[in-house]
């Protein structure tokens, strides 16, 4: 299938048009391995649909160990106050003191929360979200751009990390379940033109 370009609008039009699934939410998840331009096609999104918070899954990782079973956490602290259509709040993980600190960030149940981040499409999720969209990127160039905001020093658990989220991918179908698969390599998805470029559309 060739790639298309569409609009963040047309996206957010589209995902506005779907029904609620955790509580009085349309949750939102943009997935994809380090480095493929989940962040930034989150807040492209994010602007289109006024007051969806963004929670970077990052944020409640418990460390580098915590990859994958932050999941728990996540529930607790986020989706079973918006199942339950009250408000959510999480504590970020300072990664330089290795602890949660700082104030609550509020999670309002908004008509549309985007969940970002390594597994947030993941199937124990699936029946709830309202539409999941996996990002994708040429390995090298995922590699440099996470070398780049991280630093080198990072390589040895950033290698780590990439060999486990390949495997997570490969067991869960993330990409193959997911509404939309999007080039996040230099381009439309990354110069703030207002567009991105879809690969795989499933619905």
């Amino acid at each position: 299938m060739p790639e298309v370009v569409e609009s963040y609008a047309d996206l957010a039009a589209r995902i506005l048009g779907r029904a609620a699934r955790l509580g009085r939410t349309r949750l939102v998840a943009v997935d994809g391995p380090s480095g493929a331009g989940k962040s930034s096609f989150a807040g492209r999104l994010a602007a289109e649909l006024p007051g969806a918070p963004v929670v970077n899954t990052d944020d409640l990782l418990d460390g580098w160990a915590d990859q994958f079973s932050f999941w728990p956490r996540l529930d607790e602290w986020v989706l079973a106050p918006l199942r339950a259509s009250r408000p959510g709040r999480y504590r970020r993980y300072d990664w330089g003191t290795g602890c949660f600190a700082g104030d609550w960030v509020p999670v309002p149940p908004a008509p549309v929360v985007i969940l970002e981040g390594v597994s947030s499409a993941r199937a124990a999720i699936a029946a709830e979200l309202t539409f999941a969209v996996f990002v994708t990127a040429p390995a090298r160039l995922r590699r440099d751009r996470t070398l780049a905001r991280d630093g080198a020093a990072l390589l040895p658990q950033l290698t780590l990390w990439r060999r486990a989220e390949r495997m997570h991918f490969a067991t869960d179908r993330t990409a193959e379940r997911a509404d939309l698969v999007v080039n996040g390599a230099a381009g439309p998805a990354q110069d703030g033109s207002g567009q991105f470029v879809r690969i795989v559309e499933h619905t």
